[in-house]
C-alpha cells in the first residue's frame, strides 16, 4: 500500500528540536532538497506499490538515502550511520524534527534498489531537470554529446585457477551445511592448503609443482561434486537448490586458462565478464561495460551525465550507438544534432550516421565541429569522477540488476554534485556581493 503523505505542522514540540532551527537553512543540500520534485517522483512509482496490505516506507526517505549514499560515496551502512547525526540528512529526507534513531532498516534500501528497477533512469531525467532549473545546465548543452564506454568492476577478487577452484569447494560446502546435506568429506583443510601453495608456486615460476596442486584441488572438487549428486538424487527440492552451483562448480573444474568461449570469473558472481580496454595497468578488468553519454560543451555548472546504462555480455561499442543515443534523447526531451565518439565506435549503425563524428574523422571536420570533437576526451576526467567520487570503481551490489541500478544511481550521484557545487558558487557570489553593503561605515576621525 502507498505510504501516507507526511503532515508538515509547522509547530514547535516541548521535547523534540525542530530541524529548521538547527540547520542553515542557505545550505546547498537544503536548497537541493526544497528543488526535488518529491510529488512527481512519487506519483511515478504509485504502480509498484500494493492495493492492500499495511502503508509502506515514504518514498522521499529511502530515495533520499540512495541520493545521498551516491552524491557522497557512502555506503548503505555508512549511509545510515550518518543519517542519525547529521540534520542536514534528516530534513533532506522529508523529517521536520530530530531523530536520535534510524526509523527502519538498513535492509530496505536493498529491497527498494529492486523494487525501482528501471523506474531509477526517473531519477536521472530528475537531477537534469534540477540542473536546468537552478541554471548549471542549458538547454543547448543537450544537443550536441560526446559517449563513451567503460567498465563497472565487480567486487571480486583477480580470479585464478585455483581461486576457483578453491571458492567452489567452499561454496559447495556452505550451501551443503545450509540444507543438511551430510558430506562424506569437506575438503576444505586440503583445500586451503593447495590453493595457498598454488599461488606460491606461480610466483616462484615453479610451474610443475603449480599444476601438481591445482590438479589436487580439481580432484578434490570432482569428487565433492559427484558425492552431493549422490546424496541428493531422486530429492526435488535439493536437486532445485544444487542445481546452479552444481553447473557452476563443474564449469570451474573444466575450464582451462586460455581457452576460447564461455568462462566463469566468480563463483557467487557468474555475470561477471573479462573485458580488455588495451590499459598498460590494466589489460583485463572483471565486470560489466558500461555505456556513458555527457554534455560535449561545458555548461555552467559543469560536466553533466545525459545518459548511462550498463551493457551486460560485452556488445562491440559500434552495436550500441543506436539504442544509447534514442535512449538520451528519450531521458532529455531533446534531440540530439551531433555526437562525438571514439574509434571504437567505427562501423556504428546509427539512424543518421552523418550526426555521429568519430576522434581521428577529417572527412566533414571544420569549424565548430572540428573544435567540438577536441573536447571528445573531456568525458574522460567525468568518468574517472564516477569512479572516485563515485561507486562506478567497484560495484557491490548482485546480479545483473545491482549492476544496472549501480551505473544509474552514480550517473545521478554525479549530476547532484555538480548541482550542489553549483549552489554553493551562486550562494558565495550573492554574499560577496553584499558584502560591502553589509558592512559597517568606517569611523571618522576628527583632525587634531
Amino acid at each position: 500500500m502507498r505510504p501516507k503523505k507526511p503532515e508538515t505542522t509547522g509547530e514547535g514540540d516541548l521535547f523534540r528540536a525542530r530541524l529548521d532551527q538547527i540547520i542553515n537553512l542557505k545550505h546547498e543540500l537544503v536548497q537541493l532538497g526544497g528543488k526535488i520534485d518529491w510529488d512527481w517522483i512519487d506519483r511515478e512509482i504509485a504502480p509498484l506499490y500494493s492495493e492492500k496490505g499495511r502503508p509502506g516506507i515514504a518514498s522521499r526517505f529511502v530515495i533520499g538515502l540512495l541520493l545521498l549514499k551516491h552524491i557522497y560515496g557512502l555506503s548503505d551502512e555508512e549511509v545510515c550511520e550518518r543519517w542519525v547525526y547529521d540534520p542536514y540528512f534528516q530534513h533532506f529526507t522529508g523529517f521536520e524534527f530530530f531523530q536520535h534513531e534510524f526509523p527502519h532498516e538498513r535492509s530496505d534500501l536493498s529491497h527498494w534498489r529492486k523494487r525501482l528497477g528501471d523506474k531509477l533512469e526517473l531519477l536521472l531525467a530528475e537531477s537534469l531537470r534540477v540542473a536546468h532549473q537552478t541554471g548549471a545546465l542549458r538547454t543547448r548543452d543537450l544537443k550536441r554529446v560526446t559517449v563513451d564506454t567503460t567498465v563497472q568492476p565487480k567486487a571480486i577478487t583477480f580470479p585464478t585457477d585455483a581461486k576457483l577452484v578453491h571458492a567452489a569447494i567452499k561454496g559447495l560446502n556452505r550451501l551443503a551445511r545450509a540444507h543438511g546435506v551430510r558430506l562424506r568429506q569437506s575438503y576444505l583443510r586440503i583445500a586451503k592448503r593447495a590453493a595457498m601453495m598454488a599461488g606460491r608456486y606461480a610466483h616462484a615460476k615453479q610451474f610443475k609443482r603449480h599444476r601438481r596442486q591445482l590438479g589436487l584441488l580439481r580432484t578434490r572438487l570432482g569428487r565433492l561434486i559427484r558425492d552431493i549428486r549422490r546424496k541428493i538424487a531422486g530429492q526435488g527440492e535439493l536437486e532445485a537448490a544444487f542445481e546452479q552451483p552444481l553447473s557452476r562448480a563443474a564449469q570451474i573444474r573444466s575450464q582451462e586458462q586460455r581457452q576460447r568461449g564461455y568462462k566463469l570469473y566468480s563463483f557467487h558472481a557468474p555475470e561477471v565478464e573479462c573485458i580488455g580496454k588495451g590499459k598498460a595497468a590494466a589489460p583485463y578488468e572483471f565486470g560489466v561495460k558500461a555505456s556513458i553519454v555527457t554534455t560535449n560543451g561545458r555548461p555552467p555548472g559543469g560536466q553533466f551525465v545525459l545518459h548511462a546504462k550498463a551493457l551486460p555480455g560485452n556488445p562491440y561499442d559500434g552495436h550500441t550507438l543506436g539504442d544509447v543515443i534514442n535512449g538520451t534523447e528519450k531521458l532529455t526531451g531533446c534531440a540530439i544534432e551531433r555526437a562525438y565518439v571514439d574509434k571504437g565506435y567505427r562501423g556504428h549503425k546509427t539512424e543518421n550516421p552523418r550526426r555521429v563524428f568519430i576522434s581521428g574523422q577529417k572527412r566533414g571536420v571544420f569549424g565548430v565541429i572540428k573544435r567540438e570533437l577536441k573536447r571528445r576526451s573531456a568525458i574522460e576526467p567525468v568518468i574517472g569522477h564516477m569512479k572516485t567520487d563515485g561507486h562506478l570503481g567497484r560495484c557491490y551490489l548482485k546480479g545483473r540488476e545491482g549492476d544496472a541500478a549501480n551505473v544509474i544511481l552514480t550517473a545521478v550521484g554525479h549530476n547532484l554534485r555538480r548541482v550542489l557545487a553549483w549552489l554553493r558558487l551562486l550562494l558565495s557570489l550573492i554574499l560577496n556581493a553584499l558584502s560591502p553593503l553589509l558592512a559597517p561605515p568606517a569611523a571618522i576621525r576628527r583632525a587634531s
